[in-house]
């Protein structure tokens, strides 16, 4: 078990819109009271590195934490992680199942984002463990 970051901020999306929390709770389903809860368990969780606000940033473009989707904003960037690679983070396991793919809702924050972002908008996690997450928690890759 290798410690390679910590969780910047969390987000998820009830009936009443999008909103930054300090915690959330998972089961194998994905975060509990998330609209997209028991949907797809393979794309249960977004993880999106800071990396990729940065990248955004590069080109001139400011994004507010949270609108690229993600669920889980880290300071780590796991984007070169393969399918089936595990991330322990607060007391929860999660494998990774595929990279993010790019929405056209993108083109709302700039027109060049979804190109830009092609392979950096983050990846997707299912929970193999369940537990909750805060701010702040270590993330560790697991063997």
């Amino acid at each position: 078990m290798i410690k390679v970051g910590k969780i910047f901020s969390l987000f998820y999306t009830p009936p009443t819109g999008r909103t930054n929390v300090e915690s959330f709770s998972l089961d194998s389903k994905g975060i509990l009271n998330d609209k997209h809860y028991a949907k797809d368990i393979s794309r249960s969780v977004l993880l999106t590195s800071l990396d990729s606000y940065a990248l955004a940033k590069d080109h001139g473009i400011d994004a507010r934490y949270g609108v690229l989707g993600e669920n889980v904003l880290i300071d780590y960037n796991p984007y070169h992680l393969r399918s089936g690679a595990r991330l322990k983070i607060g007391n929860v396991i999660f494998e990774i199942s595929q990279a993010c793919t790019l929405c056209k809702s993108l083109t709302n924050i700039d027109s060049k984002l979804p190109k830009l972002l092609k392979d950096d908008r983050g990846i997707f996690a299912k929970v193999l463990e369940e537990g909750s997450i805060k701010e702040g928690d270590d993330i560790y890759l697991l063997d």
